[in-house]
């Protein structure tokens, strides 16, 4: 392993947000009513300090777009997922009086930010309580200027460990030793040909990261389930059993499939029933395809959650000979690897790069002078730009269409659905930062989290 280079420098900045949740509610006599005004948004929860009397209830507005909820830490006490601009109140009849935190519980959600104090017993407030600040939009509870010494060197601290345990982690995937998902399946070839692939849809134990366990939705136990690629023109089965406790289908998203195989259930489809089978037969077109399959039934609550997996028919075309930028690409151009990755942003899985989340990612290693295609999936709830450090990044087909006109970018926005296929030279040695440039799908206090991982150069 080459020595860690300049890796990632990013600027810890908070916006501070000045609403308070909205007024109180003041009953006769002038006392605070007892329903306290929360508001979540992305990524914070205000007020940071909530102050309620005993026996009180909050009133939880979501200001933002994502779905967020509201969970007080070992209390079994939680809202339901509460979408953009829906509304919600939590009773807390029952619970001591004393000091609580709270959080969203959607994955990645409380690491960007979104936590709080709840003080059961006080007069009922919907401001901030003893002068603090609310925890800026950006997750960070500092705004600088009021950030001591010790605050520092902690930050510091906490971003070496986090990178430490990233350049551990290489090791374990250099050796194999890493679950890892979108990973090919090898076919059943039948006597006609055909090409038979099995997939069971399943929610399994899986580790986002150090041993963190989460009920995933899985095909084949690994997230995102194992790719599936054919050539054109190919006689394709996918035999689907289904283990899930709910009913389900695949959808083939970007893949030409007949209507009766588009796997939209109940519109081209019954439902797969739990324990029951399906079988998708389909040839494969005559012209290279990039696609993703997916659950497409219940898809809100399968697909975040991880029910999906890339899939490929041929190969992508390459602008072999031509010049974009600066960079020559080879008329004998060959690849030395093709590297999927599926971009998420919710569910139990939540801010992740297949299915890991930072400093458990990936990385992507290649000797000076390698060309990989990098294929980007995007199976989440919001767009995502990319941005790679100092090595050239080209464009060069979008959902597997090839473009008439590859460019250059060191940040793509992909958004929900999309895909895109990029030329990496590894053209300058060094360990070098690939991320997500919303600043806090890759940051926080603690250091880089989430959508992170680096390609180290040779």
């Amino acid at each position: 392993m080459i020595a860690l280079g300049a890796f990632f420098v990013a600027t810890l900045a908070a916006v501070a947000v000045a609403t308070d949740g909205g007024p109180s509610k003041v009953a006769a006599g002038g006392e605070t009513a007892s329903e306290i005004a929360v508001t979540l948004t992305e990524f914070a929860i205000q007020p940071a300090t909530i102050t309620v009397p005993e026996d009180g209830s909050l009133s939880i507005t979501n200001g933002g777009s994502q779905t967020h909820n509201l969970e007080i830490i070992d209390q079994d006490k939680k809202t339901r997922d509460i979408e953009g601009g829906g509304k919600t109140e939590l009773d807390l009849n029952g619970l001591a009086a004393g000091t609580y935190q709270v959080l969203c519980a959607i994955p990645g959600h409380a690491d960007s930010g979104m936590t709080a104090t709840l003080v059961v017993g006080g007069s009922g407030s919907a401001g901030e309580a003893d002068g603090e600040t609310a925890t800026a939009a950006g997750g960070s509870e500092h705004e600088g200027h009021d950030m001591t010494a010790a605050d520092a060197e902690k930050m510091d601290a906490d971003m070496a460990e986090g990178v430490q345990a990233y350049l551990d982690e290489a090791e374990n995937y250099a050796a194999g030793d890493v679950e890892r998902g979108a990973q090919l399946l090898a076919p059943e070839v039948l006597a006609d040909g055909t090409k038979r692939f099995e997939l069971t849809a399943a929610i399994t134990d899986w580790d986002v990261g150090d041993g963190k366990m989460v009920k995933a939705w899985t095909y084949n136990g690994v997230v995102p389930g194992p790719m599936i690629k054919v050539d054109p023109g190919d006689r394709v089965e996918i035999v689907l059993q289904n283990d899930l406790p709910i009913s389900t289908d695949i959808h083939m998203h970007g893949i030409d499939v007949p209507n009766d195989m588009d796997g939209v259930a109940p519109i081209t489809q019954k439902p797969i029933k739990a324990g029951d089978s399906f079988t998708y037969a389909f040839t494969a077109g005559a012209d290279p395809q990039l696609g993703m399959y997916h659950a497409h039934h219940h898809g809100h609550v399968a697909i975040v959650n991880g029910l999906f997996a890339p899939m490929q028919v041929g190969e992508v075309e390459l602008p072999r000979g031509r010049t974009i930028s600066d960079v020559e690409v080879p008329e004998d151009l060959v690849l030395t690897r093709q590297y999927e990755m599926v971009l998420n942003d919710a569910g139990v899985i939540g801010l992740t790069l297949n299915g890991k989340s930072f400093p458990y990612t990936e990385p992507l290693t290649a000797k000076q002078g390698d060309w990989i295609l990098v294929n980007y999936y995007n199976e989440g709830l919001q767009g995502h730009p990319m941005h790679i450090h100092r090595q050239p990044h080209l464009v060069v087909a979008k959902d597997g269409f090839a473009l008439e006109e590859p460019y250059r970018a060191d940040t793509l926005w992909i958004g929900p659905g999309e895909r895109y296929s990029v030329l990496i030279k590894a053209e300058v040695p060094g360990v070098w930062a690939w991320h997500c440039h919303i600043l806090n799908h890759a940051e926080n206090d603690q250091g880089l989290f989430g959508m992170v991982t680096t390609m180290i150069v040779e």
